[in-house]
């Protein structure tokens, strides 16, 4: 019986890490696309804290400053501030604005420019 060999193979080391690298490309992109669209979780708003009513915007002609606008409906004194979610820049707080039963007051944050600007206006407690 005659074995029958066709060409020798020489596998170099260059190919061989494209192609464990190409491999590993290509299954990280398959389990990127794999995940369900039913993982992503919207983000909500929280509730305007107890005892406080509180209208939240934008600047009129800046869209990267935001503000929460607060007065105290309760019997204590309240403290809160504005929590920006600024899209591609970090998120970012106002300052704290402690409230007296009666009083009203209002915390601003701004975006930084580099950012898409103000997402979603919050109030916390």
């Amino acid at each position: 019986m005659k074995l029958f060999m066709s060409m020798p193979m020489f596998i170099s080391a260059g190919s061989v890490s494209r192609t464990v690298l190409r491999g590993a490309v290509v299954a990280g992109a398959t389990a990127a696309l794999a995940v369900p669209a039913t993982t992503a979780t919207a983000v909500t708003p929280m509730a305007t804290p107890p005892g406080l009513s509180c209208e939240t915007g934008k600047h009129e002609i800046d869209d990267y400053t935001g503000y929460a606008l607060c007065r105290n409906n309760g019997t204590t004194a309240q403290t809160f501030w504005v929590h920006l979610v600024c899209g591609w820049s970090p998120d970012v707080n106002g300052e704290h604005v402690t409230l007296n039963p009666g009083q009203s007051g209002q915390s601003t944050a701004h975006c930084a420019g580099l950012g898409t600007g103000i997402g979603e206006i919050s109030v916390q407690p």
